[in-house]
């Protein structure tokens, strides 16, 4: 399995891993070996209009201007062949002296997987079994669990790293007006882990509000938190069983993304590979699957499956899949995502291309552009899977854009080789909000590509 390194690494940029399991000893053999990778030629444009240059220009600044600072904790992996071993039940496909944050990676995997097991048994609870939601006016559901996995990962992160503030989207406000604490404290008791405790709606509610906008104060110098989008994509959760919704959680230490994870309950990969009789038994009937993707600064970005069934604690992991972007140099042949809000003749890219959504006849004056619902964190999580080449977002007057909506996936691309960047190829600042840090303000707008595009 081919494992391009991030490009700004200092590391090769073509390595091959190989993983071995030996029954004997119990351990799992890691062997990286690194050859050099021959850049591929650039092709040259061949449309001269002013929109399109300013569109190539666009492009091109996102493939070769980083996110944000990454400091690398990694050690450079050498030239020659070296051989690892682990025991083979480490939860991490990585020895976790190679990550700096493995505790706090850890803690953030267990907790997004139960969030998105509320989300999923929230869900399904308000679904016939023809699979219609049964509230018909209100958005009650997808408020229960977006309080709810926020109240929840805010108990789990503050028992654990207490002096660590959360940044998150939502307060209790809502909830105390509209008679729906107990809704919410009902389903955080069933994915806490306070034995022997039930939570009261006053303590959930303060978990909630830990999150919340007054909870602290910043300031200008370089900040270590949480930011947590507890439900991305609430008309994705709202849709149908199908639809894609995210949890979405990331790690920023002294102004630096280091680690990110994001779970998506509804995304499904080939089923037609080979599983194990366990996870085949509940693939046969799942009653809830999805995928994680984690990402950790300078260990590269990863997925596996996740299958389980509705109000229980049973589960079966899939294993970990290393994440690359995809191949895609020619921008008519790459395959874009945009926001569900906008559309494609509003962006500079429309003067030259039309767009279809019909990926079995794309013609020369056309670009693939995929039906990606819901929310922004799905389409980050595309591009880091190489299933999309880019997703751009364009600022809107009086639209904030909100950091929870980007934080995570920004680590997750950057970490698969991809680049994120503002529309004029500049970082996104994540302390540009000095009071609160939850509000961006990338130039034009948000620009997400695979790094390769010309």
């Amino acid at each position: 399995m081919q494992i391009p390194l991030p490009s700004n690494s200092n590391q090769p940029t073509n390595n091959s891993l190989c993983i071995k399991y030996s029954p004997t000893t119990n351990t799992v053999l890691w062997k990286v070996d690194t050859t050099p990778s021959p850049r591929s030629p650039r092709s040259p444009t061949h449309r001269t209009s002013s929109a399109f240059i300013f569109s190539m220009d666009l492009l091109r600044s996102a493939s070769h201007i980083s996110t944000v600072r990454f400091t690398h904790t990694r050690r450079s992996i050498t030239s020659r062949c070296c051989t690892r071993s682990l025991n083979v039940r480490s939860s991490m496909p990585f020895l976790n002296q190679d990550a700096k944050y493995y505790r706090e990676l850890e803690a953030a995997l267990d907790v997004v997987e139960r969030a998105c097991r509320l989300c999923v048994d929230v869900k399904l609870s308000s679904f016939s079994s023809d699979g219609r939601i049964l509230e018909k006016i209100d958005q009650t559901p997808v408020t229960v669990a977006d309080f709810g996995v926020q109240a929840l990962v805010s108990l789990e992160l503050g028992k654990l790293f207490p002096s660590i503030p959360l940044v998150a989207e939502e307060d209790s406000a809502f909830l105390r007006s509209n008679n729906l604490a107990d809704s919410v404290a009902n389903v955080v008791n069933d994915k806490t882990r306070c034995e022997n405790k039930v939570l009261t709606q006053d303590e959930v509610m303060e978990a909630i509000d830990r999150g919340g906008e007054d909870a602290y104060a910043f300031g200008t110098k370089p900040a270590t938190y949480w930011v947590l989008d507890p439900i991305d994509g609430t008309r994705g959760f709202l849709k149908g069983i199908e639809a894609l919704y995210v949890v979405g959680l990331a790690l920023v230490v002294d102004g630096e993304i280091v680690l990110g994870v994001m779970g998506c309950p509804n995304w499904h990969e080939d089923s037609s590979k080979k599983l194990t009789p366990e996870v085949q038994e509940f693939h046969d009937n799942p009653s809830g699957s999805g995928t994680l993707m984690f990402a950790h600064v300078g260990c590269g970005t990863w997925t596996k499956r996740f299958w389980y069934t509705p109000n229980s604690s049973s589960k079966v992991s899939g294993v970990w899949t290393r994440c690359v972007v995809d191949e895609c140099q020619l921008i008519r042949e790459a395959r874009f995502c945009i926001p569900e809000s906008q559309t494609w003749d509003s962006l500079p890219l429309s003067a030259s291309f039309k767009a279809t959504t019909n990926m079995d006849s794309v013609e020369a004056n056309q670009i693939l552009l995929l039906p990606a619902c819901c929310g922004s964190l799905c389409k980050y999580f595309m591009v880091a899977l190489g299933r999309a080449s880019v997703f751009i977002q364009r600022s809107r007057a009086k639209k904030i854009i909100k950091a929870w909506d980007h934080a995570v996936g920004m680590i997750c691309v950057h970490e698969a080789g991809g680049k994120v960047t503002d529309w004029n190829g500049s970082d996104v600042d994540l302390a540009a909000d000095q009071d609160s840090r939850r509000i961006i303000f990338p130039s034009g707008g948000v620009l997400v590509t695979n790094g390769k595009l010309t």
